[in-house]
């Protein structure tokens, strides 16, 4: 029989992350949408939470065991607070899990301890391409092997922190055999290039960078996984799983929103909720939300199974960010003029769902 009642240890740890967002987050999220940034004592709290440490296996030093399914449900909850600041709180898991699920045990023992400090270390990755042809099974960034060296070249967008990461992890094409690898690349690298802060219709509150890769050499070791590489597939499946948990926290996010609203907003002596136009669109708005919900958690489900999610987690992402530009779009419009106006969180909502079909890379779980 399939229980969807968390464990007590999930439970207790979506309480927590339910107190962080509602209180650390959401209260400050207009101001850091409009500011450009969250304050760093507020996303510091967010990992002192311990979602990456416990995340690491114990084996490996850590304090648990990889969950997909217990990341779905804390980065709804984070997303649901502000999806900047879950992206933020959630990007030096871009490169730890990878280093946790396919890394060498040289990688896992010289990485992972980092990861299990008090303070984040400045990690993240980098997969995502300009260009409106990107195609996550046919990177353009390349790899091409040099004798005891790697030469990376091409270009990264939306890389999240990379302004301030030490390290990062590059995916990129293997020029020879065509298959998809994951480089670990230091800050100092000589020819790689962080340019400053992109400027995005959405996600304004967090710091994302173009990185270009000019003849970039890291040594052969740096490859993700050594010599037997990484499942490629499976951190997709993964990035994918998180990005539809993120896209129902911010649907959710709308969706409580405008129904709270339609019940207080007063039209011709009555609720606007009462109405026929607007009770059917907060309806339909719920349905999208929770049928949304339960394909990330049969996604997330199949990749702690150890099963093939990748049919799962792409119907989870395409139908989760349809749902989200739908819910959001719905709470713009039962918010009336107001939802129009940016003092009111209906709009940023709306903008960061948007973005969702271009997000891949972003998050992991």
């Amino acid at each position: 029989m399939v229980s969807f009642t968390p464990t007590e240890e999930q439970q207790q740890l979506l309480d927590t992350v339910k107190r962080y967002a509602a209180n650390d987050i959401r209260s400050i999220a207009h101001e850091s949408d409009e500011g450009g940034g969250f304050p760093a004592s507020t996303i510091d709290k967010g990992w002192q939470i311990g979602l990456v440490p416990t995340a690491i296996p114990e084996e490996q030093g850590g304090l648990g065991e990889m969950s997909a399914l217990t990341g779905a449900l804390a980065a709804e909850e984070l997303a649901f607070g502000d999806l900047s600041a879950a992206l933020a709180v959630m990007a030096p898991a871009l490169f730890a899990y990878p280093i946790s699920l396919y890394g060498t045990t040289e990688q896992r023992e010289v990485w992972l301890p980092h990861f299990l400090e008090e303070k984040a270390p400045k990690a993240t990755a980098a997969l995502l391409e300009p260009g409106i042809f990107f195609d996550a099974h046919d990177l353009k960034t390349t790899a091409t092997p040099e004798g005891d060296k790697v030469r990376l070249n091409g270009v990264k967008a939306c890389v999240p922190l990379a302004s301030d990461a030490e390290i990062m992890l590059v995916y990129a094409r293997n020029s020879e055999t065509g298959a998809m690898d994951g480089f670990l690349v230091g800050r100092g690298a000589e020819g790689l290039e962080i340019e400053g802060d992109e400027k995005l219709m959405g996600l304004r509150a967090l710091s994302t960078s173009r990185v270009k890769l000019n003849d970039v050499r890291v040594d052969v070791p740096c490859r993700l996984g050594g010599a037997e590489g990484c499942d490629y597939q499976a951190v997709l499946n993964r990035g994918r799983v998180a990005l539809a948990a993120l896209a129902v926290g911010v649907a959710r996010a709308s969706f409580e929103y405008a129904r709270d609203y339609a019940k207080e907003r007063q039209a011709f002596g009555a609720p606007i909720a009462t109405k026929q136009a607007i009770a059917f669109m907060l309806a339909e708005a719920a349905i999208e939300v929770d049928a949304a919900r339960l394909m990330v958690w049969e996604a997330a489900w199949q990749l702690d199974q150890g099963k093939d999610a990748t049919k799962a987690a792409y119907l989870a992402r395409q139908y989760a960010e349809k749902a989200a530009l739908t819910v959001t779009d719905s709470g713009v419009q039962v918010l009336g003029g107001y939802g129009f106006i940016r003092e009111y969180p209906a709009e940023r909502w709306l903008r960061n769902a948007r973005g969702f079909t271009a997000f891949e890379g972003l998050a992991i779980v």
